[in-house]
Parts: C-alpha cells; sequence; structure tokens
C-alpha cells in the first residue's frame, strides 16, 4: 500500500484543510472540552486507561501525519517510536536518569535514527520507501530482541519506574492522563503553528506536487528530511511516555502491527488535517476493546473499516466534520 494508491482511492485527493468548517480558534476550546471530559469519569480506572492511550496516540499519529503531508508513508513508524521507549527506559533503568532527561534521550535517538534512515531511503518514493521502512521496522525489532542484557530480549525491560516532575510521580492513571493529555494538546498547538508558516506550507506542496514544489525553490528532499525526524520526534516522545506508563517493553511491543495501526488512524481520521489523528485515535483505540471477544475478526474489521472510509470517505472523518460544518453555516444564512 503506498500513499499514491490511498490517495487516489476516492473521487478526489483529500484537500489541507487544517481547521474543518472555520478557524482554529473555535477549535481549541472544543479540543480543551475534549481533554477534560475524561476527568469526569475519573472513578472509572477503565475509561481513564483507554484516554491514556488516545492521547498517546494522538502524539504517535500526529508525526506521522507530518511524515505523510510531504507524501511519503512510513512502515518504520514503530520502530522509531520503539527507540524512543527503549532509549528513554534503558537511560532510567540502568543509569538511573531523571525522567525528563531520559524522554529527551529518547527522542534524541529517534530523530538521529530518522535523519540517518533518511539521508539514504528519502530518495526513493512510492513502493520502494514502503518497502525499505517495513524492512528497517523488522530489523529494529530483531536487534531489541538480539539485545540481551540491554533491551531485556524477548522478554523486555520491566520494573520501569513512573514518570516524574519535579518531584511528583505520575504514578496513578488519573495522573498519567494529566501528563499525556497536557502532551497531546502541546502536540496539536504544534502542528498548528508549523502549517501557519512558510515552512508548514512548504511541506503542503511538497505533498501536493512535488514537481511545481522544486521548480518554485523549495527543496524536496530537505522538506521530507525536516517531516520524517520531527515526526520521528512525536513517535520517539509518545513511545518514551508509554515505556514509563505501562511500566513494561518488549520488542513485540513495537510490531509492525502498530505502523500499520497508525496508517488505519490516520486515514479514516484524515491525512489532510491536523484534526485527522485525534479523531482517528478516538475512534480506532477502543475499538480493539470492544473486539476483544472476537480477536480472530479483529483485522477483518480493520480491512472493512479501511475500504469503506476509501470508498466513501476520501478525505477521511475530517470530510464528514466539513460537511456538517458547512451545512450549519449555510442552514443559517
Amino acid at each position: 500500500m503506498t500513499d499514491k494508491s490511498i490517495r487516489g482511492a476516492g473521487p478526489g485527493t483529500p484537500t489541507r484543510d487544517r481547521a474543518p468548517g472555520g478557524s482554529w480558534k473555535a477549535w481549541i476550546p472544543a479540543l480543551l472540552v475534549l481533554f477534560a471530559t475524561p476527568l469526569l469519569l475519573a472513578g472509572n480506572a477503565f475509561y481513564i486507561h483507554l484516554a491514556v492511550l488516545i492521547c498517546l496516540n494522538i502524539i504517535f499519529v500526529n508525526g506521522l501525519a507530518l511524515i505523510n503531508r510531504t507524501g511519503q508513508l512510513s512502515f518504520c513508524h514503530a520502530a522509531l517510536m520503539g527507540m524512543g521507549a527503549f532509549v528513554a527506559v534503558i537511560c532510567t533503568v540502568r543509569f538511573q536518569a531523571p525522567f525528563l532527561l531520559s524522554v529527551l534521550a529518547g527522542v534524541a535517538a529517534s530523530m538521529l535514527a530518522a535523519y540517518l534512515l533518511g539521508a539514504v531511503i528519502l530518495r526513493l518514493q512510492g513502493v520502494y520507501f514502503v518497502l525499505v521502512t517495513f524492512c528497517f521496522g523488522e530489523l529494529f525489532r530483531l536487534v531489541l530482541l538480539e539485545g540481551g542484557d540491554i533491551t531485556g530480549g524477548a522478554n523486555g525491560i520491566a520494573n520501569i519506574p513512573p514518570a516524574s516532575l519535579l518531584g511528583f510521580a505520575f504514578d496513578s492513571k488519573l495522573s498519567f492522563y494529566v501528563l499525556a493529555a497536557a502532551c497531546a494538546f502541546l502536540s496539536i498547538l504544534l502542528l498548528i503553528a508549523l502549517f501557519k508558516t512558510p515552512k508548514g506550507n512548504s511541506l503542503d506542496a511538497v505533498g501536493d506536487n512535488p514537481d511545481l514544489a522544486e521548480a518554485s525553490g523549495i527543496s524536496i528532499q530537505g522538506s521530507q528530511m525536516f517531516a520524517f525526524v520531527l515526526g520521528s520526534a512525536f513517535a520517539g516522545f509518545a513511545g518514551a511516555l508509554l515505556a514509563h506508563y505501562l511500566g513494561f517493553v518488549s520488542p513485540e511491543s513495537f510490531n509492525q502491527h502498530i505502523s500499520v495501526a497508525a496508517i488505519i488512524m490516520l486515514v479514516i481520521g484524515g491525512r489532510g488535517s491536523v484534526l485527522g489523528p485525534i479523531l482517528g485515535a478516538l475512534i480506532m483505540t477502543p475499538l480493539p476493546e470492544l473486539f476483544r471477544s472476537a480477536i480472530e475478526t479483529q483485522n477483518i474489521m480493520y480491512g472493512i473499516t479501511l475500504i469503506l472510509v476509501l470508498k466513501f470517505l476520501p478525505k477521511g472523518l475530517v470530510g464528514l466534520v466539513g460537511a456538517a460544518s458547512r451545512f450549519r453555516n449555510e442552514g443559517g444564512r
């Protein structure tokens, strides 16, 4: 599956509608309300757990969305998430580094790996880029399995201490949700700010029409490298947070199924808008729990959902939000 095949799976390519139905000034308060809603369910640990995973997936898929805006589809996003997680955990467990320093180390490792990998593969396009990123993801997983005492091998690393900042430990689901929600919200604000700048516009231009962008003086490889490295930083950050939340990491925590799940969230939510990863994570994260009694049919349901969205909602759920907003505005005239 390539990005071009996804783009062509509908009556039109997704537009870069970054704030469906209006300005982000109207959407930001709604997002704040959305992030505050789980606090009303503080007595239900299961719902808070799902809310934490949704927030972490928003950060994770935001990174993939950023890469996709330049026309590339990465299948090693889970590997870069795992790199951030394992480096952060090794710093915390082996070297007793503070949580913040460990997270920064994990993010830096993911960015460095993305830069080195991108320098080699970003000249590739379409299916070739997808295949190389897929191979890198599998190679990384095998390295973790053979990591011995460093990575814990197939057993992974357990007893990871909870996140802590300024002496406060986020050792409960509710307290960690506050941290995860704040980080997810900041990641959204960062993307909104980025796509209001000329740099953000150049990323969209490269994704929409690379030949025209290059003729306009935009560096295609430079733009794709910027998106790949920054998107990988999002993945590494989400991985570091996830490891300290669960208290356990293993190589199988970051296999190809995670990358595929992120792509599905992105496509279903909508690839042309910052709102897309939010909707995708909000809808798709709880689904495994709903289908827990029918694990055998889980992937079938995912496939059916993806095909239906590609066929009838080429812009993802964001297209529905935009259409509803336009209908409401026209009805009020």
